[in-house]
């Protein structure tokens, strides 16, 4: 059963419009996890390495920072089917690069932009997720 914190819920949703306003303002950049990352990998002309560097530094660090304000042991429960982790990931990755972004830069970016390619894109990456929780729930058992 999944636990309902509607005011967790609010803050994080604040943090992540308040850290896509910032990022706008001061870099230009769209907050597209899958954009920001692939500026870490070669090659690095003319890319903004550190900017990137910080950002993905704070997506790994936040929850350790989340644990130290409040003193509670965060729980994240992940698959151990390696294999099937590892396919999720790249199949991740494909639909990132054949939609033009990941569903950070459309759906929270690009829908404040009224884009219509975000919508969507949105739309598409949502319904793709409820066909493959379904899918791998009910009919295959994962």
């Amino acid at each position: 059963m999944t636990e309902f914190t509607p005011f967790a819920s609010l803050a994080g949703g604040a943090l992540i419009g308040l850290s896509v306003v910032l990022l706008m303002a001061f870099e230009g950049r769209i907050a597209g996890i899958s954009g920001i990352a692939a500026r870490l990998l070669p090659p690095y002309i003319g890319r903004p390495v550190l900017p990137a560097l910080g950002f993905v530094a704070g997506l790994v660090l936040a929850p350790f920072a989340v644990m130290a304000v409040t003193g509670a042991s965060l729980r994240q429960d992940i698959s151990a089917n390696l294999p099937l982790m590892a396919l999720a990931g790249l199949l991740v990755g494909f639909g990132a690069g054949l939609g033009g972004g990941c569903t950070s830069g459309h759906g929270v970016c690009g829908i404040s932009r009224l884009s219509l390619r975000s919508v969507v894109a949105t739309i598409t990456f949502m319904l793709a997720g409820f066909a493959t929780v379904f899918v791998t729930r009910h009919m295959v058992g994962l």
